[in-house]
């Protein structure tokens, strides 16, 4: 079972999470990013993403690994992105955080979607009724090729 991953296929939270499956874990916080159909209140129709998956995944195992180092009591962490044309409300990302106790969850959850802004190489295409545009999910990249 994989730990970090992106796929075409829809992506279960209930899947992800129990890639944790531990008995000495007593905490797993869940991060469930869906698409939504208002950006900056233009009516978003759908949404494309797009991955190089190998250097995706590398840098997701490297966000995990960046978490672990941060908070030793984190167990695992699972990352599942999709790519492909999504449609409003269709889940984009997971991702799960294990510990044995609750105390750094959460916090480690916050810092692994953050980084998966900043450095993971995922394209977006944002689909209006009236253009669409492809942005970076980085946040290092601010390019916006709007058509």
């Amino acid at each position: 079972m994989k730990l970090f991953e992106v796929t075409p296929s829809p992506i279960s939270a209930d899947d992800v999470i129990a890639r944790l499956a531990d008995p000495a874990v007593g905490a797993i916080a869940a991060f469930v990013g869906v698409v939504r159909g208002e950006t900056e209140g233009r009516e978003t129709l759908y949404l494309e993403y797009e991955a190089y998956p190998d250097m995706a995944e590398a840098t997701l195992a490297q966000i995990g690994d960046e978490t672990q180092d941060r908070w030793p009591s984190i167990r695992q962490v699972a990352i599942a992105h999709r790519v492909g044309r999504l449609e409003i409300g269709e889940t984009a990302t997971v991702i799960a955080v294990s510990a044995a106790h609750r105390s750094d969850v959460f916090a480690a959850l916050h810092f692994c979607i953050d980084r998966l802004k900043e450095i993971v190489p995922i394209w977006k295409k944002e689909v209006w009724a009236d253009g669409e545009a492809w942005k970076s999910e980085r946040k290092d990249t601010k390019q916006d090729f709007t058509k």
